[in-house]
C-alpha cells in the first residue's frame, strides 16, 4: 500500500462508517481529479446523523468550481443550519461568507 488513498481505503474496510476516513477519502478523490466521486462522498457525509459540517463547505466549494452554483448555495445554506445546530459558529461564518460571495441575495 503505497499511496495515502490506498491506506485510507484499507482502513475503511475495517471502519466503513468512520466519518473522518470517509472525508479523507473524498479529499483524496479531489486530489486525484475525481471531482464527481468526491462530491458524491461529501454529499453522503452531509446525510449522517449528525451531519458532517466540513463536508457541506467542501461540497459547496466543489459544486461552485464546477459551475453548479445554485446547488452549491443549497449545500451552503444547509451547512450553515447544521453548523449552527452543532454550535460550530466558525464553520457557519465561513459558509455564510462563501454564500455571500456566490451572490446569495436575490438568487432564490
Amino acid at each position: 500500500m503505497n499511496t495515502r488513498r490506498e491506506r485510507i481505503e484499507a482502513m475503511l474496510r475495517d471502519e466503513p462508517h468512520d466519518v473522518f476516513l470517509r472525508y479523507s477519502l473524498a479529499m483524496e478523490m479531489v486530489s486525484d481529479g475525481q471531482i464527481e466521486e468526491a462530491i458524491a462522498q461529501f454529499q453522503q457525509l452531509t446525510c449522517e446523523s449528525p451531519p458532517h459540517v466540513p463536508a457541506f463547505f467542501r461540497c459547496g466549494q466543489l459544486l461552485a468550481e464546477c459551475g453548479k452554483v445554485e446547488e452549491a448555495r443549497r449545500f451552503l445554506r444547509e451547512g450553515i443550519e447544521a453548523a449552527r445546530a452543532q454550535q460550530d459558529l466558525h464553520a457557519a461564518a465561513e459558509m455564510s461568507e462563501m454564500l455571500q460571495a456566490l451572490g446569495e441575495l436575490g438568487e432564490g
